[in-house]
């Protein structure tokens, strides 16, 4: 499984000769100008949902792979007006796709399409590979219902917001990794605008002194697990 980060809380997701994108708002993030959305290759895209800093480059990059959109119901059915199949989930549901197991869990946050109308309930995902698994938390608070995830997974990777004030922050995210039982966590949502900039040092330090991995990559960059 190969991770590569795209800024904010954009992501691609390699699995195998399965190319999947998460949460895509890259035009418009001048961290990510270097990101050419023409170029990614798309057989699904997840969407955690419905605020536009997640969703902003779906629809262009659907339409030009075909790719299948995969969110809760009221996402994809906004999608599917505009002539793109999605796959609707929702929390507590999971469905075997051809990269393997995605469980649609509870986040706590809000969910509005730029117009303002409704987006359904944010989530996060549980991918269940073949070989590794992986928690994207989407944007959320601290929630208890982390804890119910290590009862039927084992994660390799947890995928959690730090900028804080939209999302949890840094302190929290530990504990989030402590509710999900996973040490190594890639950090997202953080540092595209004024309200959710971090001080990277001092969010490594804080992990490093919970025996904790977090990697904070580079626009572009990519990891193997």
């Amino acid at each position: 499984m190969k991770i590569s980060f795209y800024g904010h809380a954009s992501l691609g997701i390699q699995v195998g000769d399965i190319n999947i994108l998460v949460d895509p708002f890259i035009s418009a993030n001048p961290n990510a100008s270097h990101i050419n959305i023409d170029t990614l290759k798309a057989d699904y895209i997840l969407l955690t949902h419905a605020h536009q800093d997640h969703i902003l480059d779906a629809e262009a990059i659907a339409k030009r792979t075909n790719a299948v959109i995969v969110s809760n119901f009221e996402v994809v059915s906004y999608f599917e007006k505009l002539g793109i199949e999605g796959h609707p989930m929702n929390h507590g549901g999971q469905w075997d796709f051809e990269f393997g197991n995605v469980k649609y869990v509870n986040a706590i946050h809000s969910s509005s399409f730029p117009d303002g109308s409704y987006g359904g309930q944010p989530g996060g995902f549980v991918i269940e590979g073949e070989h590794k698994n992986i928690y994207i938390a989407g944007d959320t608070a601290l929630t208890m219902d982390m804890k119910l995830i290590p009862l039927q997974t084992k994660l390799d990777l947890a995928i959690l917001p730090i900028g804080d004030n939209f999302t949890m922050g840094i302190d929290d995210a530990i504990l989030a990794s402590d509710f999900v039982e996973c040490d190594k966590v890639l950090g997202s949502h953080y540092d595209t605008f004024g309200y959710i900039e971090i001080d990277h040092e001092e969010a490594k330090r804080k992990f490093y002194e919970k025996n904790k991995d977090l990697m904070l990559l580079e626009i572009g960059e990519s990891i193997e697990l």
